[in-house]
Parts: structure tokens; sequence; C-alpha cells
């Protein structure tokens, strides 16, 4: 298992274009991939999913990936993060 926290800089937080983007990312993946904030999960290759946690700007997101590539997995994950969020 791999696991970060990133705090989110957008002014508008995780809303539709950026949540496309990290899905996508997510979607190259075979590792599971979470997203969670204030205790809620969600499966970070399901936008309907992501969008439902309501993240905002200043909140910090976790991040877990579990499975074959989890390495490969958190580090684009994390880019792709750093880029758009």
């Amino acid at each position: 298992m791999k696991s970060f926290t990133y705090v989110i800089t957008d002014k508008e937080g995780i809303h539709a274009r950026p949540a496309g983007i990290v899905v996508a990312e997510a979607k190259k993946y075979a590792s599971a991939i979470t997203i969670e904030n204030k205790g809620k999960k969600a499966d970070l290759k399901r936008i309907f999913a992501v969008m439902s946690l309501c993240v905002k700007n200043g909140e910090e997101v976790k991040i877990v990936a579990e499975g074959a590539d989890e390495e490969a997995a958190a580090a684009g994950v994390e880019k792709v993060l750093k880029e758009n969020l």
C-alpha cells in the first residue's frame, strides 16, 4: 500500500474538469486507488464518486493506491494533482 496526502489549492476545489483529469490518470493503473476527505472514501476511478466528496479549496485529501503497480499509480496521481488542483 502506498499513500500520500495533498492539500487542494484550486480556488473552486475539486470540480468537474480537474476531477476528470485525475480520474483518467487513475484509470491507467491496475491498482485500486481511493481518495479520502473528512472520513469519507471514494474510488478515484469513478468521477461521480470523487465529485460526491465535495472537496473544497484548502482541504486535505488522502490518496491510497494498493496493488501491483501502486508505486507508479501513487506517483502518477500525485503529479496530476499538483498540475491541476
